[in-house]
């Protein structure tokens, strides 16, 4: 339902003060009597207005709409609204059609029903002139409109009172005018003008507004529906949480426990085939871990101790023991569901389109309603006051601006929440917009083209055979360092299983490389400059040696006694993904630009590697915030994508920054999107899913602005001239009905959309 927008106003409409500082208001729908199952501090707000807050189911002041959870629960919970509207529509129903069969019956019978009913009786009633019939049309409409219609009407006049038009104005104008019209003639039929009656029949629209209450609450149970649907992929997170976990004591005894009596630093078991209780470090024990539901990627990964795990993971094959670092609100799986919510929750530019139209729509239909009614008055047919009537409560009625209202929210909730399950984190409406409109990526590439760990590409050993013993050698004098290069030397050495010996008369050469003593043997371990102090010749392996920094290696040459044994290859290695996630995004029109701090000869053999578009080497972490903000003075619109603190400038400069979720706290927290995984692939499925987003809600406004472009022309009468066609106020509900439902099941598909 599309509300007529204001400022967030409310106090005058507020009971009770929310949080954020705004106003609170209570569940006045018009269903006190109904059972409030709500949950112990569960917040609600509105869809259209994220600023209304309530601790109460309710309807919105500003709109109308029926409020949500500002959280949904693991669990599809009871729907006080719906089940309200839902009980409202069935007894509507069942009194509706029994009200139309004596109005419209005489269409497929061989006799009038009213008529019939006329004649079972020998008088007409004592307290009208009117019929029978019509009084039993009465009867059997009042409960409708006054019970069924009642939260429409209440919220009609509170839009009017408070000066927040929106769907149930225009609505409640028309029920209201149909149901108190029909009232007035039947209680006092001589005081209607001859220019309402068609010879000498009453002019009642009785069933008019009980059929139009019953489809607009038809209406209201399938878009209610349709709503609790869009948080499914939240929901799908949620349910993969389990309730308990194993947690160990110190005396090695276990006992199982609720999730939420699980602290920080406790030690827990997680067995094959269970899922991981919550965030934390293996301590003891290998395993592989699904991590699907995080990350996207079907392949376990491997753990072991050491390894992080994450909540909600599911155990593959081993058991082990894992120690708790994140619990409750503070897990992977808790962040990603507030970032989704608080995400769909967004307004995008796009919504300020819809806002600016929606402003004045309800007061122009009520104009147009008030014109048609004046000209079919003065110029319509006989009896031109009943057709006049009858026009412009089609105008009200068919004129409903909710589809307008749902075009862009429920295409943004049903988008971000896709985008979590593929391991896409969007934290606001305005960067998933923007993705479509990106054409050029910054990034950075330690950590995001690569690793971000150096790992040995390479080891060559002057004597055949030896190259075990060459890097046991090179990881016994690395063994103290926590150089990022001497820890990938140590960790090649325990893959390789080579032998580490203690060291005598260790020596650090600052800049140069490392010295001492293994088994009575005089090693070094250091660059070109180490060996030229230390008189080895390195000119027999220089040749091969430059091939590797051209590469973008780092190399390290190994001496024993004086004499060059062998050398060693280091690099910070690209990610598997990342080539593929290049070739998305050149497909898709994107420039790429890499921005790294590191030396030039390595940017650019990586940047070559990859075939990006430019690169800019020993840069400064101000130099990438200028980097960004030059080419957005050429008309780009930049995303950059980075994991560090150094990157946190620039991604809070560009115009979508995005931040590996391998990265630090600081990156992710400036940054508008995160990839869980800091798999690049994760910028072209952004990117796809804000095409797909953005395609359905143009989708959306279309269908919402042509709906209103013919239906209001068509129920003023416009077409009545050539074709007679005059439209029925029972029509109009019908249509209103279905293009809210049109909309909502327009943005439902996006659940499927390939990213």
């Amino acid at each position: 339902m599309m509300p007529h927008s204001h400022p967030a106003s409310h106090g005058s409409a507020a009971h009770g003060t929310g949080i954020d500082g705004t106003a609170a208001h209570p569940a006045s729908t018009g269903t006190s009597n109904d059972a409030d199952p709500r949950r112990a501090g569960v917040i609600y707000t509105c869809p259209m207005h994220p600023q209304i807050r309530a601790f109460a189911p309710g309807a919105c002041p500003i709109c109308g709409m029926a409020l949500e959870p500002l959280a949904p629960a693991a669990t599809v919970e009871r729907n006080v609204e719906l089940e309200s509207m839902t009980r409202r529509f069935w007894v509507g129903l069942a009194l509706s059609a029994p009200l139309l069969f004596i109005t419209m019956g005489g269409m497929i019978l061989p006799f009038d029903v009213g008529a019939a009913l006329d004649g079972l009786f020998p008088a007409a009633p004592p307290w009208s002139g009117a019929s029978w019939s019509a009084c039993i049309q009465a009867v059997l409409a009042t409960p409708v409109v006054l019970w069924g219609g009642w939260p429409f009407l209440v919220r009609g006049a509170k839009s009017f009172v408070t000066r927040q038009l929106n769907m149930f104005s225009l609505v409640a104008l028309g029920i209201a005018a149909a149901y108190l019209f029909s009232a007035f003639a039947l209680l006092f039929p001589a005081a209607l003008p001859d220019a309402f009656r068609h010879g000498h029949e009453l002019p009642l629209y009785f069933e008019a507004a009980a059929v139009i209450v019953t489809l607009v609450l038809l209406g209201q149970v399938l878009e209610l529906r349709a709503r609790s649907r869009t948080s499914d992929a939240i929901r799908d997170l949620l349910r993969l949480a389990p309730h308990t976990a194993i947690r160990v004591r110190p005396d090695g005894s276990e006992d199982e426990v609720p999730l939420d009596s699980v602290a920080v630093g406790d030690t827990l078991r997680v067995k094959p085939g269970s899922k991981v209780p919550v965030d934390g470090i293996v301590v003891d024990g290998r395993s592989s871990v699904d991590e699907s539901m995080i990350t996207g990627e079907p392949i376990p990964a491997e753990k072991i101790a050491g390894s992080p795990v994450t909540g909600a993971t599911v155990n593959q094959t081993g058991t082990f023991l894992m120690r708790a670092e994140k619990v409750g609100a503070d897990t992977l799986l808790a962040r990603i569901v507030q970032m989704v919510a608080e995400a769909g929750r967004s307004r995008a530019p796009i919504q300020k389109l819809a806002d600016r139209v929606s402003g004045w729509f309800v007061l122009a239909v009520i104009g147009i309603a008030v014109i048609a009614f004046a000209a079919w008055a003065v110029a319509g047919p006989a009896p031109a006051l009943a057709n006049a009537l009858v026009v412009a409560i089609s105008v009200l009625i068919i004129a409903c601006p909710c589809a307008l209202g749902l075009a862009t929210p429920v295409s943004i909730i049903v988008g971000v929440g896709r985008g979590a399950q593929a391991g896409v984190l969007i934290k606001d409406a305005e960067a998933l917009e923007l993705m479509e409109k990106v054409d050029t990526v910054v990034v950075d590439k330690t950590g995001t083209l690569t690793l971000g760990r150096p790992r040995v590409q390479k080891v060559v050993a002057l004597q055949a055979g030896q190259e075990p013993a060459i890097v046991g050698l090179a990881a016994s004098l690395e063994g103290a360092s926590e150089h990022p290069l001497a820890q990938a030397i140590t960790s090649h050495a325990k893959e390789m299983g080579a032998a580490v010996a203690p060291v005598e008369r260790f020596d650090s050469v600052p800049g140069q490389g490392v010295t001492g003593a293994i088994g009575g043997r005089a090693v070094s371990l250091g660059n070109a400059r180490m060996m030229a102090g230390i008189g080895v010749d390195c000119a027999p392996v220089e040749r091969a040696a430059d091939e590797l920094r051209a590469a973008g290696q780092t190399v390290m040459y190994v001496a024993i006694d004086g004499a060059l044994a062998g050398y060693i290859g280091v690099a910070d290695p690209v990610k598997d993904t990342t080539p593929d996630a290049v070739r998305q995004l050149k497909a898709s029109g994107v420039r790429i630009v890499m921005l790294t701090g590191d030396n030039a000869v390595t940017a650019h053999a990586v940047a070559q590697a990859l075939a990006l578009d430019g690169v800019e080497a020993g840069v400064l972490p101000e130099d990438k915030y200028r980097h960004v903000l030059a080419l957005q003075k050429q008309g780009r619109v930049v995303a950059m994508a980075g994991d560090g603190v150094n990157d946190a400038p620039a991604l809070a400069q560009a115009n979508v920054g995005i931040a590996m979720g391998t990265g630090t706290d600081v990156a992710m927290n400036s940054a508008r999107i995160v990839l869980v995984k800091g798999d690049l692939r994760g910028i072209a499925r952004a990117r796809a899913l804000s095409v797909a987003t953005m395609t359905n809600i143009r989708q959306n406004l279309f269908f919402a602005f042509a709906y209103n472009a013919i239906g209001i022309p068509v129920a003023a009468g416009v077409l009545y001239p050539w074709l007679g066609v005059l439209l029925s106020p029972v029509i109009a509900s019908a249509a209103m009905a279905l293009s809210s439902v049109s909309v909502i099941g327009n943005a439902l598909r996006l659940r499927t959309v390939r990213t």
